[in-house]
């Protein structure tokens, strides 16, 4: 690029611009973008896609490139929420410009287990719930014998869920990652735990590292949902108490300040800035609206 840009209209000089003010127009944003988790059915939910650039991606793969960004310019973020339990939908997705994590997987009460980010768990015969390449891992395996029924736990972000265990035990839920991207390791996007369906069984698991809900049973316990912003999988429930829901999302920036600037959280958004030495943080923890930067 030459010292000095010269910008023209009809032969006319109207402005020049040195080097220096073009270099920051577009620079690079690391981000963290979880989905909603899916609700505990019989078996446990998946965790919410889970996508980054500042570290280990769903999945245990590798990072992913910065989203390069231009100031002045809005970038659209969504923050999905959780699912509900033994709705046997997915949880919501997540989005910052042109990355989107799928929300996790339903643990379903009845065919096959429901396919997200990371996979929920069935009951009884059928297909395990699976995961999507990059963002997650599938759900364990589940019994289809009589008595007890017992359920696989949902998958987690960088452990897939457990098989059951005996025909009295379901599975653990998978464990999550571990992030830095805020300053400070969090574990989020554990997948939740499984249960034995019916009476005599054994108490419901417990979720997975990073936020997974714990499986129910029928000594009158009912699933634990999994923790909100973590994009975490709700544990499942038993044949008479209620699972518990999907924990909902994240979205988290991370960029230079002297390169980006200030960050504008628009409408339809709640989030909080921070810094941390020359970055700063951006944490969004609901909504759907946009964010710019400069």
């Amino acid at each position: 690029m030459s010292r000095f840009a010269q910008r023209t209209r009809s032969g006319t000089a109207v402005s020049t611009w040195t080097q220096a003010d073009l270099m920051f127009t577009y620079f690079g944003v690391d981000f963290l973008v979880i989905a909603g988790g899916g609700g505990g059915g019989y078996g446990g939910g998946g965790a919410g896609g889970y996508r980054t650039s500042y570290g280990t991606s769903g999945g245990n793969s590798s990072a992913e490139s910065q989203v390069t960004v231009t100031k002045g310019t809005n970038y659209t973020v969504t923050v999905g929420a959780g699912a509900t339990q033994r709705s046997n939908v997915a949880g919501s997705n997540s989005v910052f410009s042109t990355i989107t994590s799928n929300g996790g997987g339903a643990g379903t009460t009845s065919g096959n287990g429901g396919d997200g980010g990371s996979g929920g768990a069935r009951i009884g015969a059928g297909t395990t719930g699976q995961g999507t390449t990059g963002q997650g891992t599938n759900a364990g395996t589940s019994d289809a014998t009589d008595p007890y029924l017992a359920c696989g736990g949902g998958g987690g972000a960088g452990q897939a869920g457990q098989n059951f265990q005996s025909n009295l035990q379901g599975g653990l839920g998978g464990d999550g990652l571990a992030s830095t991207i805020t300053g400070t390791s969090v574990t989020r996007a554990g997948g939740g735990g499984g249960v034995a369906v019916r009476a005599g069984g054994s108490a419901g698991r417990p979720g997975g590292a990073g936020g997974g809900g714990t499986g129910g049973s029928e000594a009158g316990i009912v699933g634990t949902a999994g923790t909100v912003n973590t994009g975490s999988g709700g544990g499942g429930g038993s044949q008479n108490y209620a699972g518990g829901n999907g924990g909902s999302g994240l979205v988290v920036l991370r960029y230079k300040t002297a390169k980006g600037g200030t960050c504008t959280i628009g409408a339809g958004l709640t989030g909080t800035t921070s810094t941390s030495g020359d970055d700063t943080i951006v944490t969004i923890t609901a909504g759907t609206g946009n964010v710019s930067f400069g």
